[in-house]
């Protein structure tokens, strides 16, 4: 069965290659021996799993910032427009809550009450959405300087934000507010679903035969933007001395975005050489990727295979990682393919009829 018609190709892609990532960053993260963890191997497995949230919440900016422009065509007034765009960040606060609720429900002898309000990638999506919803009260052409500086902005304004004394904050808002190792706050996510929704505006404001040349520059713009965000980061002057580079660095931030836009570029190219009604596996996990980020959490950092946690070696890891990319391929194309599943067997997935 073929994906969607209504959705774009080298978007799922670069979801796609999100999730690949994610999956291969988290085994490692839960099964490899702890006296692996200086090594090549692991720094590079979590160098390159340290970037799905960024790329997540950038797409999530793109594909809303074609919602909100598709509205402003249909002529739908500001305010309504700005109600939609908060209204759909419910959704994502729902799944969220659902996500930590679930995984709270089946660890409750080993988690605390707490863990039901930790911040995962989920609420920070919502939460920015809801932030950034009256970017859908300007016009197309407005949003993309306007969220490309509420993005800078947020990301100049990390360091400073962490290190304020959040003492009489109530642990569940900072959590929200600044990110730790455990919680994503919206400084500096929030700064991707801003850079995206920028992005994405730009592209609805350009004619079909001006998206290879624009893609051409996102792609150099992100190479030189990567490499000049590196060069300060090993500068010794900065004017953040107590700013931590992987926690909340703004060059980080601008590093990331770079790798992003690279790879977004790379995938619109890459997508204009395949046939769109043929099955890919990287769109198919594109296309599934709640779904494939909902369960392989519990799957990896649950009890399924707890036997494993923190005890293998690298080549071992590897074949984990393999083995949880089949299983999520499997469960994607079941989803995917639901109603040809039932077709094949008559019954399936349906409620027995009582008849009592």
């Amino acid at each position: 069965m073929k994906l969607s018609t209504n959705r774009l190709p080298w978007l799922d892609w670069m979801r796609g290659i999100g999730a690949l990532m994610m999956l291969q960053g988290h085994v490692f993260h839960s099964f490899m021996r702890n006296d692996l963890r200086q090594e090549g191997p692991y720094q590079l497995s979590q160098f390159v799993g340290g970037m799905p949230p960024a790329l997540f919440l950038f797409v999530l900016g793109i594909t809303y910032s074609f919602l909100m422009d598709s509205q402003v065509r249909k002529g739908v007034p500001a305010r309504g427009r700005v109600q939609a765009a908060a209204k759909r960040s419910g959704f994502l606060f729902l799944a969220a809550f659902a996500f930590r609720f679930q995984l709270w429900v089946v660890s409750i002898d080993k988690s605390p009450w707490t863990d039901l309000f930790r911040v995962d990638i989920l609420n920070v999506m919502g939460l920015s959405l809801l932030i950034l919803s009256p970017m859908a009260a300007f016009t197309t052409r407005e949003r993309i300087r306007l969220c490309a500086v509420l993005g800078t902005v947020i990301a100049l304004l990390t360091p400073p934000v962490s290190a304020i004394a959040w003492g009489g904050t109530p642990w569940f808002l900072k959590y929200y507010l600044i990110p730790d190792s455990l919680n994503f706050g919206i400084f500096p996510w929030a700064a991707f679903v801003a850079f995206g929704l920028s992005a994405g505006s730009l592209l609805r404001t350009l004619k079909p035969d001006e998206t290879g040349q624009a893609m051409q520059w996102f792609g150099w713009g992100g190479l030189a933007l990567a490499f000049g965000a590196w060069v300060l980061s090993n500068m010794s002057l900065t004017i953040y001395p107590n700013s931590d580079f992987w926690s909340n660095s703004p060059a980080l931030i601008f590093i990331k975005l770079g790798v992003i836009l690279i790879l977004m570029a790379f995938s619109w190219a890459w997508n204009l050489s395949l046939d769109p009604d043929k099955w890919s596996l990287v769109r198919q996990f594109g296309a599934t990727s709640l779904l494939v980020y909902w369960v392989h959490v519990e799957l990896v950092y649950g009890r399924s295979f707890w036997f494993f946690k923190e005890k293998l070696s690298v080549n071992p890891t590897v074949a984990m990682a393999l083995f949880v990319i089949v299983l999520m391929l499997g469960l994607s194309l079941l989803r995917t393919n639901w109603e040809s599943v039932k077709t094949w067997r008559p019954g399936f997935g349906q409620r027995p009829v009582s008849h009592s």
